[in-house]
C-alpha cells in the first residue's frame, strides 16, 4: 500500500507484510530520519505527530486494514446498548422457566402428576450449567423451572445480565436436548422445547435465602395440589373441572385428608424430590485412583432436602462465604 502525503519534503510510505514501514525520502538527505529510515508502526505514529500531515484524511480515505471497521463511522450504534452490568457484591440468581410445558408434557406423555424421568431429564441439564459455569455454587430446581446461584464476587461475564441469563438459559435448553434420548430412548422431542430465563440480585445472605425458601415452597404447594388433583381424576374417576372445583378454597390440610381418606395416599411418603425439589451442590467426594488409592474431587451432587430451615445452610456454611 502507498501513501503519499504533504510535508516539508515528500514523504512516500510503504507498508510492509512484515508489518513495518519504511520510510524513504524522495530528495537526498542527511537527516536520519527521512533517509534510509526504517521504523515499526509506533515509529509511525510518532513521526506523524511530528509533520504537518493531514491525518483524518490519511486514515479515513488511503488507509485500511482488518481493524478499521472498529473504527468506521458505524461504531455509533455501541451507543444504543445499555449497560446492564449487575450491581458489585450481589448475589446473582438467573432462573429459567419451561415455557408452556404444561402443553410440551402432555403431548409428550409425561406421567401424571409427576414425571420422574423429565425430572432426572431437568437434573441433568442444570447439572451440565453448573460444570460450565464455576462461580455458580448452588442450583435448585423443581417442575419446569431451575434457579442457579452466583457467588456474589463472580466477574463471569464481566457481570452483564443479559449475557449471565442468556448463556444459562441457551445451555440448559440444549442440554435438555442433547441428553433427552438418556431418558427418553423409545422418542424424540416433537418440536423443540422452550425456556425462557431471567436475572435477579439480592444483596444479603438473608434475601437469597427467603428466595430459595420461596422457590421451596412453591415446590411444596403445586406438588400437593398436582397430586391431590391427578388423583382424583385418576383413581377417582372426576373430571379436570370436576376435581378443580372439589379442591378450589381447600388447605393443605384438606388436601392431605383427601388422599388419605380417599386414596390411602400419605403425601409425607413421597418421594422428597417430588416434594422437595432438587438442590445442586458442590462437594468433595473421595474417588476411587487405578493404583487403588482414593482422594478427595469436587463433584457435583444431588440433594433433596430442605432448604428452608437452618440445618442445611449450617451444614453448608461455605455457601453463602465469599472467597
Amino acid at each position: 500500500m502507498l501513501i503519499r502525503c504533504s510535508a516539508p519534503r515528500t514523504l512516500t510510505i510503504y507498508h510492509s507484510t512484515a508489518a513495518f514501514l519504511r520510510l524513504k525520502s524522495s530528495k537526498k538527505s542527511s537527516s536520519p530520519i527521512v533517509s534510509g529510515f526504517t521504523c515499526s508502526v509506533s515509529c509511525m505514529t510518532s513521526l506523524i505527530f511530528h509533520f504537518p500531515l493531514i491525518r483524518s484524511n490519511i486514515w479515513k480515505k488511503e488507509f485500511h486494514s482488518s481493524t478499521a471497521m472498529a473504527k468506521s463511522k458505524f461504531e455509533y450504534v455501541r451507543l444504543f446498548e445499555a449497560d446492564d452490568r449487575c450491581l458489585p457484591n450481589t448475589w446473582i440468581a438467573v432462573r429459567v422457566d419451561g415455557k408452556g410445558f404444561h402443553k410440551f408434557s402432555t403431548e409428550h406423555d409425561y406421567e401424571k402428576p409427576n414425571d420422574i424421568k423429565g425430572l432426572s431429564l431437568m437434573n441433568r441439564a442444570a447439572t451440565s450449567v453448573m460444570e460450565e459455569f464455576k462461580d455458580i455454587c448452588l442450583a435448585y430446581g423443581q417442575s419446569d423451572e431451575y434457579s442457579f446461584v452466583f457467588r456474589k464476587e463472580t466477574q463471569a461475564y464481566s457481570r452483564r445480565s443479559a449475557k449471565l441469563s442468556t448463556n444459562v438459559c441457551s445451555l440448559f435448553t440444549s442440554a435438555f436436548v442433547y441428553y433427552w434420548n438418556e431418558y427418553f430412548p423409545t422418542s424424540k422431542p416433537r418440536y423443540p422445547p422452550v425456556f425462557d430465563g431471567r436475572t435477579v440480585l439480592y444483596p444479603s445472605n438473608k434475601n437469597i435465602r427467603d428466595y430459595l425458601s420461596w422457590r421451596q415452597a412453591d415446590c411444596h404447594i403445586n406438588n400437593l395440589y398436582n397430586t391431590t388433583f391427578w388423583a382424583l381424576i385418576l383413581k377417582g374417576g372426576l373430571t379436570p373441572t370436576e376435581a378443580e372445583n372439589k379442591l378450589k378454597g381447600t388447605l393443605s390440610g384438606e388436601k392431605n385428608e383427601i388422599l388419605f381418606s380417599q386414596f390411602a395416599i400419605n403425601y409425607n411418603s413421597e418421594s422428597e424430590m417430588l416434594r422437595k425439589g432438587t438442590v445442586l451442590v458442590r462437594r468433595k467426594v473421595l474417588v476411587a485412583l487405578p493404583n487403588g488409592e482414593t482422594r478427595e474431587k469436587s463433584q457435583i451432587v444431588q440433594e433433596h432436602v430442605d432448604i428452608i430451615g437452618d440445618e442445611f445452610w449450617n451444614t453448608n456454611s461455605h455457601l453463602l462465604t465469599v472467597t
